[in-house]
């Protein structure tokens, strides 16, 4: 008995992807010192996801928030959102997107941040 070739792509796509992701959750954490990956959103004070942690609501589509210390990483791990940070107060001056899965030392500090659809 044969399975249809779409059964099998979707197959093999699916555990090359989970693969991927426990790599990358693993392989760079271990080796960055980054936190584990977890659903969720955080900024954090420090690079490589140290120093104070902020708590992003992914749900709060839009609003404009301000975290007690600027932030220099960020983790985001979600399927519908991603995280807007900006340069400045107030959700001005330059912007940088996460996308809905990054694990990433930020360009800049960054002063404030607002969620967005992914």
């Amino acid at each position: 008995m044969f399975l249809p070739r779409t059964k099998i792509r979707s197959a093999a796509v699916a555990t090359t992807l989970a693969a991927t992701l426990i790599g990358l959750g693993a392989g760079e954490a271990g080796a960055s010192g980054w936190p584990p990956l977890q659903e969720g959103g955080y900024l954090y004070a420090g690079g490589n996801g140290t120093g104070t942690v902020t708590t992003v609501d992914l749900d709060d589509f839009g609003t404009c928030h301000t975290p007690s210390e600027p932030s220099l990483s960020i983790q985001v791990v979600s399927g519908s959102s991603s995280v807007v940070v900006y340069s400045g107060t107030g959700c001005t001056g330059y912007a940088w997107g996460s996308g809905s899965l990054t694990q990433s030392n930020l360009p800049w500090a960054a002063l404030s941040y607002r969620v967005v659809p992914a």
